[in-house]
C-alpha cells in the first residue's frame, strides 16, 4: 500500500489563512484581487506549496497588511524581514522627530499630541496642559495613553458633556482599528476601555451617532470648552513606527473656546 502523504500547514499558511479571514474574503476573493488561483492559495495555505519572497510581498499587498504584520508574514515563510523598525529617538529619526516636533509647536495655541500605534503619547505641545491638568496625575506616568486619559474615570471622562456619545466614538474606533491590526496590545486596551465604560454605566456596545463631526465638549473650570479634531498620519512611511505614529491635532469649535485658548497658550 503507498503512503499517503498529507500536508502540514506552515506558519506562513496559518498566517495567511488568519488574516484572509479576518478580512472576511474567500480562497476566491483573494484570488480574484491578487491574480492568484484560488487553487495555488489553498496550496500556500495548506503547506503543499511554498511561496516566493514576491508572492508574500504581494499577497500582503492585496491584504493591505500592516508594515508589521508584513515582516512577521516574511519571517513565517523564511524570509528576512522588509521593513525596518527604529525609535524615534534614534538617529536614524532625528530629522522627522524633529519636523514632528515643529507641527505639534506649529499647533500653538491649540492643544496636539504625538501618539504611537497604541495610542501612548510620545510628544505635546504646550496647549495640550487644557486637558492633562484634568486628569489624576497617577495616570500620566509613563506611557501615559491618551484613551485611557479620555475613558478612565479618574480622567477626562468627568469632565466631558454627552460622554455616552463621546466614549462609543472613541471605543468604536479603537475596536476596528484592533480588529484590523491583531494588535494584541491594543485588544487589550480595548478591554481596558470597555471595563471603564462599564464602571463609567455606558454601554461599551453603543453605535456612535451619524454625525459629520462628533465635538468634545468639556466642562473645564474656566468654562466649557468644544472642541473636534483631526488624525494625521505620515504619507508611504516604509518604517514600522513611522507608519504606527499620528497626530491628533484639536481645534477650537466655537469662538469662545478659541479666545480662551488664545489668551492661555497665544
Amino acid at each position: 500500500m503507498t503512503a499517503v502523504t498529507v500536508p502540514v500547514e506552515t506558519a506562513f499558511g496559518g498566517l495567511l489563512r488568519e488574516w484572509r479571514q479576518r478580512r472576511r474574503l474567500t480562497q476566491l476573493d483573494l484570488g480574484n484581487k491578487a491574480e492568484v488561483s484560488a487553487r495555488h492559495l489553498s496550496f500556500l495555505e495548506t503547506g503543499r506549496s511554498r511561496p516566493s519572497r514576491e508572492m508574500v510581498l504581494h499577497l500582503s499587498e492585496e491584504l493591505d497588511l500592516p508594515l508589521r504584520a508584513r515582516n512577521e508574514l516574511l519571517v513565517s515563510a523564511g524570509f528576512a524581514p522588509a521593513y525596518s523598525q527604529h525609535s524615534l529617538h534614534s538617529s536614524e529619526m532625528a530629522e522627522v522627530h524633529s519636523s514632528l516636533n515643529r507641527l505639534l509647536a506649529a499647533h500653538d495655541p491649540f492643544p496636539a499630541v504625538l501618539v504611537d500605534g497604541q495610542w501612548d503619547m510620545i510628544d505635546t505641545n504646550r496647549a495640550v496642559a487644557v486637558f492633562v491638568e484634568l486628569v489624576d496625575p497617577g495616570l500620566l506616568e509613563p506611557p501615559a495613553n491618551v484613551l485611557r486619559l479620555a475613558l478612565h474615570p479618574r480622567g477626562l471622562a468627568r469632565y466631558v458633556e454627552g460622554l455616552d456619545e463621546y466614549a462609543a466614538h472613541l471605543v468604536s474606533r479603537l475596536r476596528r482599528q484592533a480588529d484590523r491590526s491583531a494588535d494584541p496590545a491594543l485588544g487589550a486596551l480595548l478591554d481596558e476601555l470597555v471595563g471603564h465604560c462599564r464602571t463609567l454605566g455606558l454601554d461599551p456596545d453603543a453605535h456612535p451617532r451619524n454625525r459629520v463631526v462628533l465635538p468634545l465638549r468639556l466642562r473645564h473650570p474656566d468654562g466649557l470648552l468644544t472642541f473636534f479634531s483631526t488624525v494625521s498620519v505620515l504619507g508611504a512611511p516604509l518604517d514600522i513606527t513611522l507608519e504606527e505614529v499620528a497626530v491628533e491635532s484639536f481645534f477650537p469649535a466655537d469662538a469662545p473656546t478659541a479666545d480662551y485658548l488664545r489668551r492661555r497658550f497665544g
